[in-house]
């Protein structure tokens, strides 16, 4: 699925998490979106959204390792 960015604001769209906070179900395509629907966090509107180009990894965030980190001088 497709993910979409805002130019306004880089708010990126996935439309495999949907808007909860505009009522948009999981696994609604951007192209589905409805003509009214609008940037949760700027208020742009759709045609202010290309499609993202981004790395995934970018997107993935590191959680904290609960494991001591090695002493260089041992």
């Amino acid at each position: 699925m497709e993910k979409w960015q805002c130019t306004k604001c880089e708010y990126i769209y996935d439309p495999e998490e949907g808007d909860f906070e505009n009522d948009i179900e999981p696994g609604t395509l951007f192209e589905d979106l409805p003509d009214e629907w609008v940037c949760p966090d700027c208020g742009a509107r759709k045609n202010q959204f290309t499609p993202y180009e981004g790395n995934e990894v970018d997107e993935f965030h590191y959680e904290e390792s609960d494991e001591e980190p090695e002493d260089e001088n041992s």
